[in-house]
């Protein structure tokens, strides 16, 4: 069963009065001028889907004696028809021997046919426990020059911020404790 959408892009129809037809719209969507000023914005707007068609030909009269260019739309989606490339043919002379250290693949069904000429490196498999990964180099430290720099003796001072000296304690002697 097809559902449709009632579409409005702000279009009056040939004859009639722009301003009538928002006082229309005004009165049937029982609406503002702000609202009906976004309908005649000449955006596309969707005002009521999910429709069968006795509805949408309802709605799309209604707006119609109102003055409004409205369309139909249905919602099902456009399926596109494609057709498909028929599948390669089978070679009838013999293949050429494979470079050694190739591999050669025969397809499997009509998708994997179109990788049947790719040049692919027979890697093969190693054996169990084999280690798979190459040796690192050992790391080496780096070489940096630090003769221009010194130790201070212990104690010294190095030029560090010095605290701020405690504040005194506020005088609390007046104060005492009632029972």
């Amino acid at each position: 069963m097809s559902r449709y959408e009632i579409v409005f892009s702000g279009q009056t129809l040939p004859g009639a009065d722009p301003e009538a037809v928002k006082a229309n719209l005004a009165k049937l969507f029982q609406a503002d001028a702000q609202r009906i000023a976004l309908l005649f914005s000449g955006r596309r707007l969707v005002l009521k889907n999910n429709l069968d068609a006795a509805a949408a030909d309802k709605y799309r009269g209604a707006l119609e004696r109102a003055g409004a260019r409205v369309e139909v739309v249905d919602m099902a989606p456009a399926v596109e028809e494609i057709e498909l490339a028929p599948p390669p043919a089978e070679p009838t002379a013999a293949p050429a021997a494979a470079t050694p250290g190739r591999l050669k693949v025969a397809p499997r069904d009509e998708y994997m046919a179109a990788f049947a000429e790719v040049d692919a490196p027979d890697f093969g498999l190693a054996p169990v426990g084999a280690d798979l990964q190459d040796d690192r180099a050992e790391p080496r430290a780096p070489q940096v020059d630090l003769s221009q720099f010194s130790l201070a003796p212990v104690g010294s001072d190095m030029g560090q911020a010095r605290p701020d000296p405690a504040a005194p304690a506020p005088d609390t002697s007046h104060l005492k404790l009632a029972d």
